[in-house]
């Protein structure tokens, strides 16, 4: 189970994540909504520890991860996969090979240095392409694919990792809605089937109350709202996106749901 307690981060004078405590268990699909600048994304990375906190704690199982350094914090952020907006593929090697970097930290340095992976690993990484429907696209340049099919080969990478949690940063926001439903799809799927917690923040209401078992929205920092996606109603939706023209609505958002699943 992730737990964080009294989590704070400050950049210089902006408090960007304010005192957040949640406990998120093994299973549980978390959307985490807000406006930009709400802090989303910088929890996130609190985290993985690709920020340092400036209070508060991060535990992983009851063992706390704040003191992690070295080969410590290395197997940490492998064992929390980090999913980005910008895929952070290179763009230059084969997907293949892409979705194997996913093993490096757990393979020799010289191994990754000559693209050498064994044969179980290379089969397993195109089972976890095929599961996203990428497993012909495996020989093929990561650059030449759409931010669709980069997302796709992203998350393959990650599911690589074997991780204990997943984190993905606004994985869709540049996505089309066909691509963003293959994605959030492979992250339930990874969920449910591996029995692992996945955090993501989402700027789309409508796809976190479709596919997150648990919405959490921040404001100013905070945490505004902690529940389920049925429990989410349109004053408190009001609150958490106060001050933005043309705020979520969520009759249009049921409306939108029906379409979908006709």
């Amino acid at each position: 189970m992730l737990e964080l307690k009294d989590l704070s981060k400050r950049f210089g004078d902006t408090l960007a994540v304010d005192g957040v405590t949640l406990s998120v268990r093994r299973g549980e699909l978390v959307g985490v909504i807000g406006r930009s600048g709400s802090g989303k994304s910088t929890l996130l990375r609190l985290i993985n520890r690709l920020a340092e906190p400036t209070d508060g704690s991060v535990a992983w199982d009851g063992t706390s991860i704040k003191g992690l350094s070295g080969k410590g914090l290395r197997r940490w952020r492998h064992s929390c996969a980090m999913i980005f907006q910008q895929f952070n593929l290179s763009p230059r090697l084969d997907v293949l090979t892409n979705v194997l970097v996913g093993v490096a930290a757990k393979r020799p340095l010289w191994t990754s240095m000559i693209k050498f992976f064994p044969a179980s690993d290379r089969a397993r990484a195109v089972l976890e392409l095929d599961t996203l429907d990428m497993a012909s696209a495996a020989l093929q340049r990561a650059g030449t694919l759409s931010g669709g099919q980069q997302q796709r080969v992203a998350i393959a990478r990650a599911l690589m990792q074997d991780p204990s949690i997943i984190l993905a940063d606004e994985p869709v926001a540049s996505l089309d809605p066909v691509n963003a439903e293959v994605v959030m799809g492979a992250l339930q799927r990874a969920c449910r089937e591996r029995d692992i917690p996945v955090l993501v923040s989402l700027h789309s209401l409508d796809i976190a109350r479709r596919y997150c078992t648990r919405i959490v929205a921040m404001a100013k920092g905070r945490v505004v709202f902690d529940g389920p996606p049925s429990a989410l109603s349109q004053t408190i939706v009001d609150q958490i996106y106060a001050g933005r023209n043309n705020r979520p609505s969520l009759i249009e958002d049921e409306a939108t749901m029906e379409v979908a699943a006709a």
